[in-house]
């Protein structure tokens, strides 16, 4: 009420002014609390959608590329052979007399290996001794008739044309002696086959003949197989992707069933500088030294080559790569969560791992084991799985 002034009491002002405080208090805890219950439902509501969306998600198992190593080894199944092996034949005709070496037996150059009986070609031989001897008495008897006629000639005791018939005949009978000289040549020449000699050193690796055999000339007879074991030539056929590691004079090693653990040093003395286009190899020849004998020729072994890269590449696991007509292909996951079909080309195949020498750059994160129905931009959830 107000006072006998006129004016209201103070104390009614201060009440009004409190009630109005109280409904202004009142009006902000009820709009914190409606927009904190607008922003908890907001909240669930997100928490609810986000939760919605990763379990839309495909959960995968994910792993990381690594980097190929400087270098690497390849392996290849590989032939051996003597460095030379020959048959060796009979140059004449005859029996066998008698062979002084057998099967295994080390020899040296020009050693001798057997000895023919050559009864024809000896009497051959006599035969055309004989015909020298005659021709050598004919043409000694045209000689001094041909001198005597020259003498004869100045005295008028003879005619020209006598003269140059008796120089005729010296000429043609001339002929017949050297003709009968290189025959008995020839057959010294067929006679001295009648001692057969070893071509090379090396190891004899069969006697194919008896005494008392008939041998031919030519080569219808064989009487030995001799073989040069002390170096022995390993032919490798190298794949096409990896020729061009190869190169004369590189080093490569040699394993075989026979010596398990023991590799055998060669070297890369030639190839045969085209791909075959049936089996797409390169043929690689190596040298390995044998003067131990160990290795055998006709063995199948094992060659190891020591190859430098090309260029810089990358391992990832087998099954993380998947196989589709348009080419093999990795499926790269991205921040997001988002997949891309990486296309890869592959090099060496290890087994369980797969060496990819381009698509990839080592730092993505790839799927392990994806599946075939997989494509691009498909949402994953990535799950590091265990790398082997």
């Amino acid at each position: 009420m107000p006072d006998s002034s006129g004016k209201p009491k103070r104390s009614s002002v201060w009440a009004i002014l409190l009630r109005w405080l109280v409904v202004l208090v009142a009006v902000a805890l009820l709009g914190t609390l409606l927009y904190s219950g607008f922003r908890a439902r907001q909240k669930n509501g997100e928490e609810l959608e986000t939760t919605v969306r990763d379990n839309a998600r495909l959960p995968v198992s994910v792993g990381h590329p690594q980097q190929a190593a400087a270098g690497f080894t390849g392996t290849y199944p590989a032939n051996i052979r003597a460095y030379v092996e020959t048959p060796i034949y009979a140059r004449t005709n005859g029996y066998l007399k008698r062979w002084l070496v057998d099967m295994g037996a080390k020899v040296k150059d020009g050693q001798l290996l057997a000895e023919i009986d050559t009864p024809e070609v000896d009497q051959q031989l006599k035969q055309s001794e004989a015909t020298l001897n005659a021709a050598q008495s004919t043409v000694d008897l045209d000689r001094t008739t041909a001198a005597r006629y020259q003498q004869l000639l100045k005295s008028d005791g003879v005619s020209q044309q006598e003269v140059d018939t008796a120089n005729g005949n010296l000429k043609t009978d001339e002929s017949k002696l050297r003709a009968a000289q290189a025959d008995v040549e020839r057959w010294k020449y067929l006679q001295s086959f009648k001692q057969v000699t070893a071509p090379f050193a090396g190891t004899i690796t069969a006697r194919l003949v008896d005494p008392g055999a008939l041998i031919s000339n030519g080569n219808s007879t064989i009487l030995f197989r001799l073989a040069d074991t002390s170096t022995l030539r390993v032919y490798a056929n190298v794949p096409e992707d990896f020729s061009h590691h190869i190169a004369v004079g590189m080093p490569g090693s040699l394993e075989v069933p026979s010596s398990p653990g023991k590799k055998f040093a060669g070297t890369v003395v030639r190839t045969s500088g085209i791909i075959d286009p049936v089996s797409r190899t390169l043929m690689t020849e190596l040298q390995v030294l044998n003067p131990s004998g160990e290795l055998l020729p006709g063995e199948y072994g094992q060659v190891t080559f020591k190859l430098k890269p090309a260029g810089a590449s990358v391992i990832v696991q087998a099954s993380a790569v998947l196989f589709r007509p348009d080419g093999p292909q990795v499926a790269v996951v991205d921040a997001g969560g988002k997949v891309h079909m990486q296309g890869v080309k592959l090099g060496r195949d290890y087994g369980r791992t797969l060496e990819v020498l381009s698509g990839l750059d080592g730092d993505e994160t790839v799927i392990l084991n994806p599946s075939d129905s997989i494509t691009e931009g498909t949402l994953v959830k990535p799950v590091q799985g265990q790398e082997k």
